[in-house]
């Protein structure tokens, strides 16, 4: 979509960042039929609670168009938001599946894909007004969970605030204006392989939200 919308993100033909413009090329000549664009955000406009990445899987959400979807970490995210009341349907690693979010949005840090995964800081930078766009469009978000150190730090950037003062760490709870930030070990396919992340601790922090979000006012 050529639209510069925070929810949406950059424009297809972003160029920005020549780094990832140039990658998105290499991807398009060998793989024509993937999306190979900045990956929107995807969810309910209504929502309470946004998840945000890093950036889009160069074998998941760039080539299927939905933060993500069709990887190892879409795997874990999404069977985790179902478990826990986030999402309804059934997640197919497409984003046909007919899987739906509730009041839930998810997008990333960095809406295109990186080399080796790895935006540099003048990328991230560059993509932070969409992520403030996004924050600021959601009129009903009470929440933001950080999926690792990177989300966490373009997130609190976002806010004006010291990262010193809110120092990332997996479970932890921030209260940044009005909003309650959590932070979890991003779940990767490394992470859970290495047991930097467990699927009981990734569970733990969804069902945190969960509470602190609708059981607790319930």
């Amino acid at each position: 979509m050529d639209s510069d919308d925070p929810f949406y993100g950059p424009p297809a033909n972003c160029e920005q960042c020549s780094r990832l413009a140039d990658y998105r090329a290499e991807n398009r000549a060998a793989n024509p039929d993937w999306f190979n664009a900045p990956v929107p955000s995807f969810g309910d406009p209504a929502a309470k609670l946004l998840i945000v990445g890093l950036a889009p899987g160069v074998t998941g959400a760039n080539r299927t168009g939905r933060p993500f979807t069709g990887d190892f970490a879409g795997d874990l995210l999404y069977d985790a938001l179902l478990a826990h009341g986030f999402a309804e349907g059934t997640y197919g690693r497409s984003p046909d599946d007919g899987l739906a979010l509730r009041s839930t949005v998810i997008s990333n840090a960095v809406r295109c894909v990186p080399p080796q995964n790895k935006p540099t800081g003048a990328e991230i930078k560059n993509c932070r007004p969409y992520l403030n766009g996004l924050i600021e469009t959601l009129a009903e978000l009470k929440a933001i969970l950080c999926l690792g150190r990177i989300a966490h730090e373009s997130v609190m950037r976002v806010f004006g605030l010291r990262l010193a003062s809110h120092p990332f760490a997996h479970g932890a709870a921030h209260l940044v204006g009005g909003l309650t930030v959590y932070d979890s070990y991003h779940c990767s396919r490394y992470n859970t392989n290495t047991g930097r992340l467990t699927e009981e601790m990734f569970h733990a922090v969804l069902a945190q939200i969960r509470e602190d979000l609708f059981d607790a006012a319930s």
